[in-house]
């Protein structure tokens, strides 16, 4: 003869079992997923591999359009996404800018950038439209889905053909 309790309690042991294994199971299947999209994950990031806080512009085409933004500000041996998700083209161009040692990256595509926070449709006529005319470097991803640039050491000022 069972009393009221016992029977009681050993529902509650089953029913505790049973949820802690579906709660396993769906915290594996959520981890397993977790590391799937982790691994698909498509982005074009920079990392910033020196001593000095630096700002970062980025050019690229989208669909119809050149597009430059700004400004990202990376700390010393820091990362940043830049475009998240797939990349929309082969080339993207960047300018950089060391804060401390006053050097930049740059190279001979230009582009309209701004000193303020900046996103810019059009590469031509960056003068007559307010804006300053910037050279920027250009980094060609092979047509892959996600891509990393490293800055190391900064090129001497003067060099990016403002």
């Amino acid at each position: 003869m069972f009393e009221v309790g016992e029977r009681h309690q050993g529902r509650s042991r089953t029913w505790i079992n049973t949820s802690i294994k579906t709660l396993c199971a769906f915290g594996i299947a959520l981890f397993i997923s977790a590391i799937n999209s982790g691994s698909a994950k498509a982005d074009l990031r920079l990392c910033n591999k020196t001593d000095s806080q630096v700002g970062v512009a980025i050019g690229y085409k989208d669909k119809s359009d050149w597009i430059t933004e700004g400004w990202w500000n990376l700390e010393s041996n820091s990362c940043e996404t830049l475009v998240p998700g797939s990349l929309v083209s082969r080339y993207y161009y960047i300018y950089a800018v060391d804060y401390d040692q006053f050097g930049e990256w740059g190279g001979r595509a230009f582009m309209c950038t701004r000193e303020k926070e900046f996103t810019i449709r059009g590469i031509e006529d960056c003068v007559a439209r307010g804006f300053e005319r910037t050279g920027f470097f250009e980094i060609d991803t092979g047509e892959q889905s996600s891509w990393t640039v490293q800055l190391t050491e900064p090129v001497q000022q003067g060099t990016g053909g403002r």
